[in-house]
This record gives structure tokens, C-alpha cells and sequence, in this order.
């Protein structure tokens, strides 16, 4: 392996119009390896495919590494494959004047007409055919027939590989570009690329790279390819079928810290059997020698629950500054003093940030949303008579939350109920949901006036149905 002082690991994405949470995770290997060891981490957005290049695109990959904490400072770059273009075309030239390539003209109904096999590769039917550059013209690498080539795995150990089993591959298309095994070798040899982490799904691509490095006279990196990341019915995630876009999370109130936290996760596991894991320990104790090599399930619930436990350790000041952009969203006008007032009941019960509108509705909105559920499940008997025993108990009551609570369970106590069926009505009509902030908290702050007025008009509601009813 190469001196700390000298590793360099490489991220390589390609701008898709997302940034995939497989992807993300990969990145963060990569990050975390190169500050462990003092190297440098290398960032090149793979913008070759102009059907799938965008300045957009670009951009979003780099705000979203900037939000897991990968800002400008934290990598070199970031560098652009289309920019080699031209050190692309020179190492094809250089491969096909030592007669490592060659030219081919094809087609693949011709090759699986000859195979008689749709399934095989192509047989090497130009390879000695000297064939020039021209239309309809691909250029292959020729692959070994002896030998094997051995593939250095910091995870895998040392996969072997027939030489014989590996396909003349194309190295550039009839119109010159290059493909990706081609461009993808020759930006890593020059940018001094010493160790790359990336997905098992390049395993199968890694001997043919180093072959291409071999050819073009550059000792191949040292790899670590990762294990693929599942969904619960074990099938790889799929944007298509899954949610996987990192931007997503973000914008449904996900932490970056969360984020970056369950995402080291998978496939690794900290000292300790624990979930919550400082970032400098993380950076300390990390070795991508210890990645388990199976699935890695990408358990949203999990994640969910670690990020309300890292919501639920930011201090008030901060919680409220995060909420800012999802207040932005709510259908209603948020009173900032009171919403300071409510952040850390709120701060208890939120899983994600975006539900903060759907906690505190109830405090800023005219009447109490309505849920037919909740009201249907509350507003049981003896429903009627405790919401007219509350109200009269809390006329005169000092209003405080400790005194609120004290008041509801005499009334409870005087029909034979424990304060949760007792709160369940009052809860509902005050806040309009059976599930919510810390109820006597909520009431404080929402003042006697208010409160009052919404346990009077639910009794009403409650009185209109029952007539209805007869």
C-alpha cells in the first residue's frame, strides 16, 4: 500500500439529475478514508455522456456534498472527465499503435449469429483482421488469452480472474468517444489516483481496468469495491421503485448529520453496538477493511429514528433555526414568539422536520384542524360529560401546565378514568388530533380564552350529533 502521505482516493460521479444515497455513502467512505490517513480526497464529475450532462446536475451533486459536510475545502477538484478528453484519445491511439486494439465493425446480431449464444461476448473475429479506422468502426482492447489478472480488494481479499473469460472490450466507440472503462483509467492514472472505493457492481469492470493501466504502463489502485445497498424486499435500490435521492431527504427535514451518520451504517458497524456515533469517532475508528461485504439494507425506518434522536440533541436555538425553511412551507402565519414557546415540546415528537407544520397547526389556525378519526376515536362517552367537567374546572384554574394536568385528573378521578382516556376528548378538542405536543404545555401556551372556546364548541359539535343521532 502507498504512504499515507500519498494516498489519494477518488469520487467519481456522473451527473444524473439526482444525487443517489448509494452514491452518497460512497462518498463518505472515500471522505473518511482519505482524513484518517492524511491523503487527499479527489473529486471528478463524470460528464462525458452529454444526454446525461448538466450545469444543474453538476451543481446539485456539489451542494449536496457540501450539506453531508464535504464543502469546497474538503476535497481537490472538483476536476471534469469531458476536460481529457483529448489525453482520452491519445491513450487509444497509444494502445492501438502497440497493438493493444484494434478496429471492429461488429454488429451484435453478427456476433450472437456466429455464437449461436445471445448470452456470450463477442468471439474476437477482428482481431486480426486489421481493420482502419471508419464508420461503423469500434475500437477493442485485446484482452490476454493467458493468465489471470488479480484484482487487490480491501474487502474482497484477491478476486482472480481469467484472462481467457474476459471479453475484447470497446474502449471507443464508432465516433470516436471513449467509454467509460477507457476515460475512467486514464483520469485516474493522471491525477495520481492511488485507491479506489466505489460499488461491487464495478467489480467485474476492475480487471479490465487494470489491464488498461498494465497497457498503458501505470500500476493499478488499490480497490475496495462496496457492498450494494437493498430495500426491504432485498432488491437493490432502484430510483425508479425507491426513494433514493439524497436532495429528497434533505428537503423532507433530514440533518446531515443523521444523514451522514446512518449512512456509514451500512455495511459498517462502530465499536460498542451503537447507532449514534460521533463524526470524529466515526473518522477515528472507521477502517474500510472492516465493510461487510453483504447487502446492506437501507432501513428508512432506522434512519428515521436516528434522526429524531439527533433533532432531539440540537440545542433549542439551533432546532428553531433548522424549522425556519420548512415554516416557510406551512399554510398558515407562524407568530414567532409563540413558536419559540412550542419548539421544545415540538423538538420531543419530531421524526423529520417537515412535520413541524402538522404539530403546531393547532396553535395558529382559527379553529382546530379537524380529523375525523381522531374525533371519532376521542369523542367516546362519557366524552361529552368530561369536556363539560374540564371546561368548568378550568375557568378559574391558575394557568399553569402542572395545575391543567392536576384539574383533568380529579375530573378523570371523579369517573373512574386514568388521565390518558381522560385527556383523549380535551386533546382533540383543543388541538384537533389524537396524537401531538405534550398536551397541559400546549394548553398554557395556547391561553385560557382559546381553550375554552374550542372545549365549548366541541361540546356543541358533540351535542349536535347526538340529536342527530336520535
Amino acid at each position: 500500500m502507498s504512504s499515507a502521505s500519498s494516498i489519494r482516493v477518488r469520487f467519481a460521479p456522473s451527473p444524473t439529475g439526482m444525487f443517489h444515497v448509494g452514491g452518497a455513502r460512497s462518498a463518505l467512505f472515500n471522505w473518511v478514508m482519505a482524513k484518517q490517513s492524511g491523503g487527499t480526497l479527489v473529486l471528478r464529475i463524470e460528464d462525458t455522456d452529454a444526454s446525461r450532462n448538466s450545469p444543474e446536475w453538476t451543481e446539485g451533486i456539489i451542494r449536496a456534498l457540501a450539506w453531508l459536510g464535504m464543502d469546497g475545502g474538503e476535497y481537490e477538484g472538483p476536476y471534469f472527465q469531458s476536460a481529457n478528453a483529448d489525453k482520452h484519445a491519445e491513450a487509444a491511439a497509444t494502445l492501438r499503435e502497440q497493438g493493444r486494439a484494434y478496429y471492429c465493425d461488429c454488429t451484435r446480431e453478427q456476433i450472437v449469429e456466429r455464437t449461436g449464444d445471445s448470452h456470450k461476448g463477442y468471439d474476437g473475429f477482428c482481431r486480426d483482421r486489421g481493420l482502419e479506422p471508419g464508420p461503423g468502426r469500434a475500437l477493442r482492447f485485446r484482452t490476454p488469452d493467458e493468465g489471470e489478472t488479480v484484482v487487490v480488494d480491501l474487502l474482497r481479499g484477491k478476486p482472480v480472474f481469467k484472462n481467457s473469460a474476459l471479453e475484447d472490450f470497446v474502449i471507443a466507440r464508432a465516433d470516436g468517444s471513449v467509454t467509460f472503462l477507457l476515460a475512467n483509467s486514464v483520469d485516474d492514472m493522471s491525477q495520481g489516483i492511488t485507491h479506489v472505493v466505489r460499488g461491487e457492481e464495478h467489480l467485474s469492470n476492475a480487471p479490465k481496468q487494470q489491464l488498461l493501466w498494465e497497457a498503458l504502463g501505470g500500476t493499478p489502485p488499490v480497490w475496495a469495491h462496496v457492498p450494494v445497498i437493498v430495500n426491504e424486499k432485498r432488491q437493490k435500490l432502484s430510483k425508479r421503485r425507491d426513494k433514493v435521492a439524497l436532495e429528497d431527504y434533505r428537503d423532507e427535514g433530514y440533518l446531515a448529520e443523521a444523514m451522514r451518520n446512518y449512512l456509514m451504517l451500512l455495511g459498517w458497524a462502530p465499536s460498542g453496538d451503537r447507532e449514534i456515533v460521533p463524526w470524529d469517532v466515526v473518522v477515528d475508528e472507521f477502517r474500510i477493511e472492516d465493510v461487510n461485504t453483504s447487502p446492506a439494507f437501507f432501513d428508512v425506518k432506522k434512519l428515521a429514528a436516528i434522526n429524531g434522536d439527533y433533532i432531539r440533541m440540537l440545542p433549542v436555538e439551533k432546532f428553531v433555526a433548522a424549522c425556519l425553511p420548512f415554516l416557510e412551507r406551512v399554510p398558515f402565519e407562524v407568530d414567532m414568539a409563540v413558536f419559540d414557546q412550542l419548539a421544545p415540546l415540538a423538538q420531543t415528537r419530531l421524526t423529520v422536520l417537515s412535520e413541524i407544520g402538522q404539530l403546531i397547526d393547532f396553535a395558529f389556525l382559527p379553529e382546530p384542524p379537524f380529523d375525523e378519526q381522531s374525533w371519532k376515536k376521542a369523542m367516546k362517552e362519557p366524552a361529552a360529560q368530561i369536556l363539560a367537567d374540564a371546561a368548568e374546572a378550568y375557568r378559574d384554574a391558575p394557568w399553569r401546565a402542572d395545575e391543567l394536568k392536576d384539574r383533568l385528573e380529579a375530573v378523570g378521578a371523579a369517573h373512574g378514568l386514568k388521565l390518558g382516556k381522560t385527556q383523549a376528548p380535551v386533546r382533540v378538542a383543543v388541538t384537533g388530533r389524537t396524537v401531538g405536543l405534550p398536551l397541559f404545555e400546549s394548553l398554557e401556551i395556547l391561553g385560557r380564552e382559546r381553550t375554552l372556546q374550542r372545549i365549548e364548541a366541541a361540546r356543541t359539535k358533540l351535542a349536535a350529533e347526538a340529536e342527530t343521532a336520535e
